[in-house]
């Protein structure tokens, strides 16, 4: 286990090149000519990705963007959305990247709450017209000018400006008037503990947090998960995780950067043109969501395709079989991480022995620092001791945006996670679950990750979520909400039967609720909202008379 010394040591070793222009020039000084980006209108190549992003950085300066200006970005995955992150941060300025999938009134608070002052977005996507909404919704906006906006709901908002509409051509021509050596010089003065970005994380039961973090934490990622995924400029890589994300950043983004690859970029995932790029492009990696390799593996086109060039898939995808995968040779479970630390916080080589990446989340990863404490006392722990993993780490959040550090972090600097694992004799971590999401039910704790990832497996299931709802003599009943494939039916009691042949009879939910996909409300990454989902779940228990569980009737009050 790391020590203070050890920690100290790592950020001393810090050169400066730790910052996202830095990373930018030295990819692109790695890989040049060789391309980059692959979106739905074309491609980039690494020198053709730099000089977009300084054209739009030079725009920026010239509407007044500098060091700590927030830019909030909305746009879909794509070589804009990348080219606008370097922008940002060759200004100095903060990136807020906007979930694609937020509800206006969630946009709004994360433009408000993160002091936006300038928006770059795109028209529309996926059936939500960014721009019209806004403009419906705040009429200060049409009737203001760029840089001198005032709209009491996002007081500190001054300029908009959308993809290929006049306003971003102003922008862009604006840009000429400054010279390469302002921008060289801006850039330089961004240090590796400058301020970033602020990720707003997919909260399930409140507002979402603004993860304050530093540009270490990206580009140290970027660069580690390319060698933990052994990836090198040979590689194809199609993404369906949204780069408005810590993973989707560092994971698909940044690494494949780094490494030179081919990344592939989609701004609404479907799971035939996945299907289809895979063959076409000779895809080797893909990340995905369960589900939506699920919806590929389950696509009635899956069985013509050939995926035969997929290597670094998980081989517990349904999509393995079609690839041709026949050992378990590969995979990134073996990891332990949070949005607070930017991803992972320890690991294991995507090709170490299956064995430990299935039952360990890896070894505490350089600069970092990891204890098992009780939960209760916060007394340390010794190794095999089971308790609450806490965190030191050289990708650490800054903290949550307007929280006082004093409630993020403990006296000592240690994050309290709020997950519980043990530390086995090998040093490596053994991640447990969420210890403040535990189930209690009949005097027994149930995780409802556990029970989730193995519903996961039933044929025609989307997504589900595990709950605890309040009853008289468990404490908790277990109740499974399980959402069908779009167009599929399914089954409650044949998935109960089915999940009573794979988890222990007190894990076993004593009811499963089926909802249809438009029923439930859904964060961006495609997670069940708990809070509403309950109110959901009861209602609908509570119909018609009421429906018993447990020898305990739910009725309305």
């Amino acid at each position: 286990m790391a020590d203070v010394a050890d920690l100290q040591l790592a950020l001393q070793a810090d050169d400066g090149r730790y910052t996202l222009p830095c990373f930018l020039e030295d990819v692109c000084s790695l890989h040049g000519d060789r391309v980059a980006l692959v979106g739905e209108n074309g491609a980039l190549s690494f020198d053709e990705l730099r000089a977009g992003s300084r054209g739009l950085a030079r725009g920026l300066v010239a509407a007044g963007v500098g060091k700590g200006t927030r830019v909030a970005l909305l746009m879909g995955n794509g070589p804009a959305w990348v080219e606008a992150m370097f922008a940002v941060a060759m200004t100095g300025g903060v990136l807020v990247p906007v979930n694609t999938f937020a509800t206006p009134d969630e946009r709004e608070y994360i433009l408000a709450h993160s002091d936006a002052a300038v928006l770059l977005l795109q028209q529309s996507l996926a059936g939500n017209h960014y721009l019209d909404e806004m403009l419906a919704r705040y009429d200060q906006l049409g009737e203001g000018q760029n840089g001198s906006l005032r709209i009491p709901d996002l007081p500190l908002l001054r300029s908009v400006y959308c993809q290929a509409t006049a306003p971003m051509d102003e922008l862009l021509t604006g840009g000429k008037v400054v010279a390469d050596a302002l921008l060289d010089q801006l850039a330089a003065e961004v240090t590796p503990a400058d301020e970033a970005m602020i990720i707003y994380t997919s909260g399930t039961t409140a507002r979402p947090k603004g993860v304050l973090h530093e540009h270490r934490a990206p580009v140290v990622q970027s660069w580690r998960f390319a060698e933990y995924m052994a990836l090198d400029d040979s590689d194809r890589v199609l993404t369906a995780q949204p780069f408005f994300w810590t993973a989707g950043i560092a994971m698909s983004l940044g690494a494949s950067l780094a490494a030179g690859a081919r990344l592939y970029t989609t701004e609404v995932f479907d799971p035939a043109t996945a299907l289809a790029t895979i063959e076409r492009e000779k895809i080797t990696t893909l990340h995905a969501w369960p589900h939506q390799e699920k919806s590929m593996a389950e696509h009635d086109a899956a069985a013509g395709h050939d995926l035969s060039s997929l290597r670094y898939i998980e081989f517990s995808s349904p999509l393995a079989p079609l690839a041709g995968l026949n050992e378990d040779r590969w995979g990134t479970y073996g990891a332990y991480g949070l949005s607070e630390t930017f991803t992972v916080a320890t690991s294991l080589p995507a090709s170490a022995p299956a064995e430990l990446r299935s039952a360990t989340s890896g070894a505490v990863l350089p600069g970092n620092q990891l204890r098992i404490v009780d939960p209760d006392s916060g007394a340390a722990l010794a190794d095999g001791e089971r308790g609450e993993i806490i965190l030191r780490a050289a990708t650490m959040m800054r903290g949550y945006y307007k929280v006082e550090r004093e409630l993020v972090f403990d006296r000592d600097g240690w994050f309290h996670t709020g997950d519980g694992g043990w530390i086995d004799d090998d040093g490596l971590l053994r991640w447990t679950g969420r210890l403040t999401g535990l189930i209690k039910t009949g005097g027994a704790n149930v995780s409802p990750a556990e029970v989730e990832e193995v519903a996961a497996g039933f044929a025609g299931l989307k997504t589900s979520a595990a709950l605890g709802l309040p009853h008289p003599s468990l404490d908790e009943a277990l109740v499974l909400v399980a959402v069908p494939v779009d167009g599929s039916e399914l089954d409650g009691e044949q998935l109960r039967a089915w999940l009573r042949e794979r988890l222990s009879a007190y894990k076993v939910p004593r009811a499963v609720v089926v909802l249809a996909p438009h029923e439930a409300e859904y964060t961006g990454s495609s997670k069940l909202k708990v809070e509403p989902l309950k109110e959901l779940v009861l209602a609908r228990l509570s119909a018609d008379g009421g429906t018993k569980i447990a020898g305990h009737r739910y009725t309305r009050r």
